[in-house]
């Protein structure tokens, strides 16, 4: 019987996710997964041992060794042989984050959606984001609905929040392609691009009929933003997009919401 796998704990995700050269345009690419960042980061960037590596991330010190070794392959790859690296993926669970208000408890056979949420409607920036309403489905129906802020977390750690209230969706609107993979690599389902009262449109996606564009992003930036923010569109911005029509609750909740997923880099 094989042994059961153990997530890789991530405390920190990549602010860029893609590196090319320059002099060529790259043909090929590599993918590293999350894991095998963290590993770099917390090895050669931090300066760890292994054995500290390896209790940091919640694994044995041999799986260390294995994803390192995995890491540096991929490294060299795209330096010598001028491919493009993307990082996403992998086995992952992240670094909790601190929730200092009682979320309710979820069901076994519960699907949690979650809604950027401002004043009874779907808030439009990500990024920006101080308040999820939480919307519990079960058989294709609400069955509860919570109010929860965020306490400040950036996009940078908005995944992580989403990942620790058990959302397995997110309804949005604009958001960033950073965001974008974060959220794919904590195993919650996207549904973005999606305006107006955030009750119907919870209930639109219990119901297997939400309209959404699954190419909205968020591109604007300025000074007051940061490398790698992400964010929906302006207050007063026409967002036109064309919707698709949801195709059911394809969120990849998985039953009694124990262990981790895993994901792999589109």
């Amino acid at each position: 019987m094989p042994r059961p796998f153990r997530c890789r704990r991530i405390e920190q995700l990549p602010v860029y996710r893609s590196f090319s050269p320059d002099d060529i345009t790259a043909t090929e690419s590599v993918q590293m997964t999350i894991d095998e960042f963290e590993a770099l980061r917390l090895l050669d960037d931090e300066g760890l041992t292994q054995e500290a590596c390896a209790s940091r991330m919640n694994i044995a010190r041999t799986t260390v060794t294995a994803i390192y070794d995995s890491a540096r392959k991929k490294v060299a790859d795209a330096l010598v042989n001028g491919k493009r690296l993307l990082i996403t993926g992998g086995h992952c669970v992240f670094e909790p984050v601190e929730i200092d208000q009682e979320i309710i408890e979820k069901g076994t056979h519960t699907m949690r959606i979650a809604v950027t949420y401002e004043n009874g409607e779907i808030f439009q920036h990500f990024g920006h984001t101080e308040q999820f309403k939480l919307y519990d489905v079960e058989e294709g129906k609400i069955v509860n609905e919570q109010t929860v802020d965020t306490n400040g977390s950036g996009h940078g750690a908005l995944a992580g929040f989403l990942q620790a209230v058990k959302a397995d969706a997110l309804i949005c609107g604009g958001i960033g392609m950073g965001a974008q993979m974060a959220l794919a690599d904590a195993g919650i389902k996207l549904y973005a691009g999606v305006q107006g009262s955030a009750d119907v449109a919870a209930k639109s996606l219990a119901e297997g009929m939400l309209e959404y564009d699954p190419d909205a992003k968020c591109d604007h930036h300025d000074h007051h933003h940061g490398e790698g923010h992400d964010c929906g569109h302006h207050h007063g911005e026409n967002h036109e997009c064309g919707h698709h029509h949801g195709k059911g609750l394809d969120c990849g909740h998985q039953k009694g919401d124990k262990g981790c997923r895993r994901h792999h880099g589109e």
